[in-house]
């Protein structure tokens, strides 16, 4: 598993451009949807039921009353992952008090190796403040329905470990009532994170 780093280190232009493929294949997967807003829009996201670091089962009703920052993504990532954690946690230190009022959320894309404690190490390494998921499988694959994620497991060898995950790279601002207000890219710094953030804080 990659270490995280709180370097804030640019991505190489090549990941860059994964991700916004990936980004791409999200609205192939979701019926080509329309980011701008109607009821395509509306249909982002929605009820989960999954379990935390510590095995509680969370929902997504115990984040109302905050925006969510919603990512998808897995802990064996290595590169596009654990940057975007990176600029999450960054976006945090930069919205200063404001950060109070925003809950990053990272569910794992990969429930299979990322089990309640490796998640919790791992989220733990970028920010406290953010709040890592997993759950069964069935429970994953609804939750990413739901937020219209694009995942593939891509095997790399012959043993049970040898395999990626191919995933869309979106960043989904919730609002405190739990609906979609937009994408946020993952290619983004963040300082400019926050800036997007900021515009629907204020």
């Amino acid at each position: 598993m990659t270490q995280p780093t709180r370097s804030h280190a640019r991505p190489p232009r090549i990941l860059a451009v994964a991700g916004i493929l990936l980004a791409g294949l999200l609205f192939a997967a979701g019926g080509a949807l329309w980011w701008g807003g109607g009821r395509d829009a509306a249909a982002i996201g929605g009820r989960f039921a999954l379990e935390n670091g510590d095995g509680q089962r969370v929902t997504d009703r115990d984040f109302l009353g905050k925006y969510m920052l919603v990512y998808f993504g897995y802990t064996f990532c290595p590169d596009v992952c654990p940057t975007t954690l990176n600029e999450i946690a960054e976006a945090l230190d930069q919205l200063g008090a404001e950060a109070d009022r925003v809950q990053p959320v990272f569910i794992t894309v990969d429930p299979g190796r990322d089990t309640p404690a490796v998640v919790k190490r791992y989220v733990a390494a970028f920010s406290p403040k953010i709040v890592g998921l997993t759950g069964s499988e069935a429970s994953i694959a609804e939750t990413a329905k739901e937020y219209r994620v694009y995942v593939a497991k891509r095997r790399t060898g012959e043993g049970a470990n040898d395999y990626t995950v191919d995933h869309s790279s979106v960043l989904y601002l919730m609002g405190p009532n739990g609906a979609f207000l937009a994408p946020i890219r993952a290619d983004e710094s963040g300082e400019q994170m926050a800036r997007d953030i900021g515009k629907y804080l204020s």
